[in-house]
């Protein structure tokens, strides 16, 4: 639906395979007119900003939102609202943007970074983040889904602000603080798969082809596929111009299936590319992808889908591994000595070889010689690998503050985009668990029980928090008087400095992989990380270590414990890690 404040209101729909549609407006039903290629118009001379409307298709006496709507204010099977996006009066004319090269990104999702859970709540904790260090805020997903709280990953108004956190208002005012504090925004969106309840599109038109393990997927290839295709590139492009964000977090993108000579996500990439051309500032494209295929990242004038990154699993459980010693499910592979140093070093510990977990060799090598290390995201903790066990517990929760603060300087200290999920900085007591709230008691029973036997066929003997149980969204909730106190005090001041030092000396965001190298005991306890002249070295073992390094060392920069250093040894305590400056023979 587009609307124009000086002429008459347009309303438009594409629904293909009906005879006849009508747009519900000022408590009566208006005839649309057929138009090329499925679509449907009509115009209202008066449809100002906050005008309620909804569409009937053929016969069918029930109304139905928008497939385009920008507004829910009466929640997902409600009509939507007209909203006029100039009306917003912005004060970030000045911000240049955030490039995703250097930058260290925080997840966090609104609806439990506070008690609140609303965007006008989170605006009193941004300068703590821009005292932690962080560029780049990435919001876990905020367009409109069925109940108030969720993870969000079962949206189905995929251009409508979620009413609950605060509309589209209240997500514009958070994107406008956080460039006013030099914080750029990235928003997670979810084109894989449309969520259980409230997905009117497939009654629209040809939208759904199949299913995928989430839920109903998108036709990207067949019949009818062009709308489609259109809607989510309109919509990608929509929330990065129009919501002035810096990025997208795409999630899931092996689950779409697009048989196409040009995949969805080289046409996206090619238009947010135009896109940041004509904005002036940088705008990346970050993926989620189980496939480790280094094509994912490679330029598209290499034959590759142009993404700015994707998430880096196999990082993360090497590193949960080598900390906690689970090897159960996916994290089998990676209890061998040798997967953390070997990951560190090569991206994917998985790039070609046997995964006993797939039962089949998976992934491609990256070639470090050209592809920078930035263009992959790194992290010690994300949501999903805190929120899809079964009790939802950090790896605070297993490992000591000492062990979890080496983990966080492998992260910040390499060659990766670093990324931190909320909470994490300070070894949030809190845990992060998976929730729903739908409003049908059928849904929330089966999610209940879906949730049940999926930990049981990964082996994960559990107790499994209840989903839709209110109780387990607010224990996932923040608490935001921990990190004044100790220990949390302890880790947080150390990812500061962490993040402080990784400022200061360009080294250690080298993206560059082919400079980047890795040492390691046979243990794999005992690592060091050569950063320029820097080496940063970390001890995992339960006792003290003694690193030999390549040169004498000089300055100690940063150490989490009082290390010692004689000639090129360092002597570190248990669970430390030191940056080191060298010094040339």
């Amino acid at each position: 639906m587009s609307h124009d404040h000086t002429g008459p209101s347009r309303f438009s729909v594409w629904a293909p395979h009906h005879q006849r549609v009508r747009v519900r407006i000022h408590g009566g039903d208006r005839d649309m007119e057929p138009g090329a290629g499925g679509w449907w118009y009509t115009d209202v001379p008066d449809a100002p900003h906050g005008t309620d409307y909804a569409f009937l298709l053929g016969g069918d006496p029930v109304p139905l939102p928008d497939p385009r709507s920008r507004w829910q204010p009466h929640g997902v099977h409600g009509p939507s609202r007209v909203y006029d996006h100039t009306a917003f009066r912005w004060t970030d004319a000045g911000w240049t943007g955030r490039a995703l090269a250097g930058a260290v990104l925080y997840e966090l999702h609104i609806g439990t970074f506070t008690p609140e859970g609303t965007f006008d709540a989170a605006l009193g904790h941004l300068d703590h983040l821009v005292d932690l260090g962080v560029d780049l805020v990435e919001l876990m997903p905020v367009n409109a889904f069925d109940g108030a709280r969720g993870w969000g990953y079962d949206g189905v108004l995929w251009g409508a602000v979620h009413e609950p956190y605060g509309g589209p208002d209240g997500l514009k005012r958070l994107v406008d603080a956080c460039h006013g504090r030099g914080l750029g925004v990235v928003l997670d969106v979810v084109y894989n798969h449309l969520g259980p309840s409230g997905a009117y599109l497939p009654r629209y038109g040809p939208y759904i082809d199949g299913e995928n393990p989430w839920g109903p997927s998108l036709n990207l290839d067949g019949p009818g596929s062009d709308e489609v295709r259109a809607y989510v590139i309109d919509n990608a492009v929509g929330w990065l111009r129009d919501y002035h964000l810096d990025g997208l977090r795409l999630d899931a993108v092996h689950a779409l299936r697009d048989s196409r000579a040009v995949h969805l996500l080289t046409e996206l990439s090619e238009e947010v590319d135009a896109l940041a051309a004509g904005v002036g500032r940088p705008l990346s494209l970050v993926a989620e992808t189980d496939r480790n295929d280094p094509r994912t990242v490679a330029p598209r004038e290499a034959g590759g889908y142009g993404m700015t990154a994707q998430w880096s699993d196999d990082l993360h459980h090497a590193l949960h591994a080598a900390l906690t010693g689970e090897s159960q499910g996916y994290y089998a592979d990676f209890a061998t000595p040798d997967a953390l140093p070997r990951t560190l070093r090569r991206v994917f510990l998985h790039d070609g070889g046997y995964s006993s977990f797939r039962g089949r060799a998976h992934g491609a090598p990256v070639d470090r010689r050209t592809t920078p290390g930035s263009r992959f995201v790194g992290y010690l903790q994300n949501h999903d690998q805190i929120g899809n066990r079964a009790r939802g517990d950090r790896i605070s929760a297993t490992v000591s503050p000492d062990a979890q603060v080496c983990g966080a300087a492998l992260v910040l200290c390499s060659p990766y985009t670093p990324m931190l999920f909320m909470g994490e900085e300070w070894a949030a007591s809190t845990p992060w668990q998976f929730f729903v709230s739908f409003p049908d008691p059928r849904l929330a029973e089966e999610v209940r029980r879906g949730r049940r036997d999926e930990f049981a066929e990964h082996g994960w003997e559990a107790d499994v928090a209840d989903p839709a149980d209110p109780a387990t969204r607010d224990r996932s909730v923040l608490r935001w008087n921990e990190p004044q106190r100790a220990p949390h005090s302890e880790v947080l001041g150390l990812y500061r400095a962490l993040i402080a030092l990784r400022r200061a000396r360009p080294e250690l965001a080298d993206p560059r992989l082919h400079r980047f190298g890795v040492e390691a005991t046979d243990d794999g306890r005992l690592l060091v990380l050569h950063r320029g002249a820097l080496r940063v070295v970390c001890n995992l073992r339960s006792s003290s270590a003694v690193a030999v390094l390549d040169h004498p060392a000089g300055a100690v920069l940063l150490a989490s414990k009082e290390v010692n250093t004689d000639g090129a040894t360092v002597t570190l305590p248990a669970e430390s890690f030191a940056v080191v400056e060298t010094r040339p023979h």
